[in-house]
């Protein structure tokens, strides 16, 4: 019996949590891997403004935001969050973008989106996250056995330093 307990196969022992740091949030990043490493992608924002969704324009003004990946596989590629900020950099609301849903004219990779902020005119800019999310591995509280390792950071959330 005491064998068993050895071996490891139910022990925690062996799970070490290495989670990645979130890297520094900008208009145009490289992409990070959840080892910190850049696999030769990047995404920009293009442009954004303040306007009515056109399917909810009685909802009032929200984040119009348009974004473009390179380098990025069409298929399997990153996915950054991307928050809008006001002017000290604070997020007021965050999503997850993914380069396979940027399907732009001419095969662009450029993809639109909205964020509904709840208090629009605070709105100063809007930021793209390094970490590719599109990998969520699992954490040692999920799988003991195999949960160790670098892992993405938390996505953003409302109020985070940006």
């Amino acid at each position: 019996m005491a064998l068993l307990a050895v071996s490891g196969c139910s022990s925690t022992w062996g799970c070490s949590d290495t989670t990645a740091k979130r890297g520094r949030a900008a208009v145009k990043v490289r992409v990070e891997d959840v080892d910190g490493r850049y696999p030769g992608a990047s995404a920009e924002i293009v442009d954004w403004r303040l306007e009515p969704h056109p399917q909810r324009p009685s909802a009032g003004d929200q984040v119009h935001f348009h974004y473009r990946f390179y380098g990025a596989d069409e298929f399997n590629g990153p996915a950054l969050d991307v928050c809008a900020v006001d002017k000290k950099r604070v997020a007021l609301l965050c999503e997850t973008v993914y380069s396979a849903e940027a399907f732009g004219p001419n095969g662009d990779n450029t993809g639109d989106s909205w964020l509904a902020v709840e208090h629009p005119a605070q709105v100063a800019g809007v930021l793209l996250i390094p970490n590719d999310q599109s990998y969520q591995s699992q954490t040692c509280e999920q799988d003991v056995k195999d949960g160790g390792g670098p892992h993405p950071p938390e996505p953003a959330t409302l109020g985070d330093q940006l």
